[in-house]
C-alpha cells in the first residue's frame, strides 16, 4: 500500500457508464472509418486526400476507444455527481420538436422551440422572453443562411413572408 493512496479501503470496480462511453467511441471510429474506406470519386484516386483526415480522426477515437475502456475496467474514474435527468429531457425533446415540426412550420420557428426547450433545461423560465428572442435569431440564421449563401434550408409561413 502506497503513501499517496487516499482511501486504503477502496475497492476498484469497473466503472460501466465510461465502458458504454468506450463502446461508443469504438462503433463511431468503425462508421467513420468504414465510410471513409467506401468513398468513391477522387477520395479513391490520390494517396494523401480526402480519406486522409478521417482516417486519423477514426485512428484517434479508437485510441481514446481502448483508453477508456482499460480505464474503465481499472475503476479509475472520479466519482461523479448525481445526475438530473428533467434538463436532459428538455434539451432532447426540444430537438425532437424540432426534428418533428422543422418541414411543416420552418426552420425559424422549429429552431426557436428548441432553443427555448434548451433555455428552460437551463433554469431560464422567462418563456415569454427566450422564444422571441429564439424566433429572431432563428430567423436571423436562417435569412443569412437560406438568402446570403444560398443554402437550402425549410421554409415556413414567417420564412415566405421574405
Amino acid at each position: 500500500m502506497s503513501v499517496l493512496d487516499d482511501n486504503p479501503t477502496r475497492e476498484r470496480r469497473p466503472d460501466w457508464a465510461a465502458f458504454a462511453i468506450a463502446i461508443v467511441l469504438g462503433i463511431a471510429s468503425a462508421a467513420i472509418a468504414w465510410s471513409t474506406y467506401n468513398a468513391g470519386g477522387i477520395a479513391t484516386t490520390q494517396p494523401v486526400g480526402p480519406k486522409t483526415v478521417p482516417y486519423i480522426v477514426a485512428a484517434c477515437l479508437f485510441g481514446l476507444a481502448i483508453w477508456t475502456a482499460v480505464e474503465a475496467l481499472r475503476g479509475d474514474f472520479p466519482e461523479r455527481e448525481e445526475q438530473q435527468t428533467a434538463p436532459i429531457i428538455w434539451v432532447v425533446g426540444g430537438l425532437i420538436v424540432q426534428m418533428l415540426t422543422i418541414k411543416t412550420i420552418g426552420f425559424s420557428l422549429a429552431t426557436a422551440l428548441m432553443f427555448t426547450a434548451t433555455a428552460y433545461a437551463f433554469n431560464e423560465r422567462r418563456v415569454w422572453l427566450t422564444l422571441p428572442f429564439g424566433l429572431v435569431f432563428c430567423f436571423l440564421v436562417w435569412l443569412a443562411f437560406a438568402r446570403g449563401l444560398q443554402l437550402s434550408l425549410p421554409a415556413g409561413p414567417l420564412e415566405r413572408l421574405f
